[in-house]
């Protein structure tokens, strides 16, 4: 569009402003972004960023123009007449000033008439109007999808042309969107510009900041629309909601397994490629989860963070807490869909549902031999190694099983009842001092 100048607000998906070229002298009502040097950038069609505050147009007899259409060197930029009362800054126009100026007292002058939330522009009021309003005035011209924000379509429409034009100056990692970017560069930066108020931690991203207040003020918005259970976190939300419609969109590209979720769906895969990024600090053991290094490093601590409200046994494991509680409430939430037999666990589901199926997903890699626990998986392993990890306190003797020691020990107990007796009958003599 030839004869206009699109000025870029701060926020990448404001709206664009459009000012005609024949006057660009900017009255005090117009609102503009100011970017924190306190200038406007104007981005021309031909992508030339000039500032705004140094262009005004002059008639074609005193136009500031050589004959060869260049601008002239000597034409004199406006003078900085308008002085921010709070800082040092100065502006070309009124307009901008005032704008400025609302960064220091907080001024939000453009309120919302449907729920009163306020805003320092009337663009950014205008945009936030059209949630309440659902106008999606920008459209895609190659899949026709609506959008909000100009910004928004401009972003959706780089999935189609695959244009990543905001790049890094540190990797040359390259970004579709201006925010992205900048959220990227923080990582070489370092800058954790988003604090939380309640206990300091400080955050790269908004979003990571909003999540983390919940913990805090306990605040669940997204609610399951099946259930009624609430969450701190979309994303928990959706992941949730997968329980209910059963889908699973996450594939290994090795067995064919599917997930709920893309973490355990990574998880999963390093038992293909076998490994185990995640290295204890205490000891050389390694774990292909996150979470499952985390409750392994509480064997080394102590440390029993989650605690039955019932009986005020303490846990290592969220997931063992809420199994315990499962004792006290009588709960079997998880369902045989073969015979309707009832469950605590989700590992006793499984289990048991193999005994319809025939399955036996657990290899030993020794002999090939099959089992549909992984437990006696690791005992029968134990013939092969040779490791007997189950010592007897009282001799010392060590044995491949749990079940065997608990045999073993009987022997000692044994051993002592005829001398128990003899004591009981007298046939010792009693002891003085």
């Amino acid at each position: 569009m030839e004869g206009e100048i699109t000025v870029t607000l701060e926020d990448e998906d404001e709206e664009d402003v459009t000012v005609k070229e024949e006057d660009v002298t900017v009255k005090e009502d117009v609102v503009f972004g100011v970017k924190k040097e306190g200038e406007i950038t104007v981005t021309l069609k031909d992508e030339v960023e000039i500032d705004l505050i140094n262009t005004r147009e002059k008639p074609d007899s005193d136009s500031g123009e050589s004959p060869s259409g260049e601008p002239d060197p000597e034409t004199p930029k406006p003078a900085r007449q308008h002085h921010c009362s709070h800082c040092v800054k100065s502006f070309c126009w009124s307009g901008n000033v005032k704008l400025h100026e609302r960064t220091h007292t907080g001024e939000k002058p453009f309120q919302c008439s449907q729920c009163g939330k306020s805003f320092t522009m009337l663009a950014n009021l205008k945009r936030h109007e059209r949630i309440h309003t659902g106008e999606k005035p920008y459209h895609c011209s190659h899949c026709g999808m609506s959008f909000t924000q100009t910004g928004h379509l401009k972003a959706h429409e780089r999935i189609h042309t695959g244009e990543k034009p905001f790049q890094c100056s540190q990797c040359g990692k390259s970004f579709t969107k201006k925010g992205q970017l900048k959220e990227h560069e923080r990582i070489h930066k370092g800058e954790k510009p988003f604090q939380c108020s309640h206990c300091g931690k400080s955050f790269t991203l908004i979003g990571n900041l909003k999540k983390h207040a919940r913990l805090h003020t306990g605040e669940m918005p997204f609610q399951c629309s099946q259930c009624e259970k609430s969450f701190a976190v979309l994303a928990n939300l959706k992941r949730h909601e997968r329980i209910h419609t059963g889908e699973k969109p996450y594939h290994c590209s090795h067995c064919e397994k599917r997930f709920i979720q893309l973490g355990d769906l990574k998880a999963h895969e390093r038992i293909h490629t076998g490994e185990k990024p995640y290295h204890c600090s205490h000891c050389e053991k390694s774990f292909i989860h996150l979470g499952y290094l985390k409750a392994h490093e509480r064997t080394h601590t102590g440390e029993k963070p989650f605690q039955c409200s019932h009986c005020e046994k303490t846990f290592t494991i969220l997931a063992n807490l809420k199994r315990h509680e499962r004792i006290h409430t009588g709960e079997k939430p998880y369902h045989c869909s073969h015979c309707g037999m009832s469950f605590t666990q989700t590992g006793h589901l499984k289990a048991h549902e193999r005994i319809h199926t025939g399955e036996k997903p657990f290899h030993c890699s020794q002999c090939r031999k099959s089992f549909t626990k992984k437990g006696p998986l690791k005992e029968h392993e134990r013939i092969h190694t040779g490791e007997k990890p189950f010592q007897c306190p009282q001799c010392g003797k060590s044995f491949p099983w749990l079940r065997s020691l608990k045999e073993h020990k009987k022997t000692h107990t044994k051993k002592a009842l005829p001398l128990l007796s003899l004591c009981v009958e007298g046939h010792f003599p009693s002891h003085r001092t």
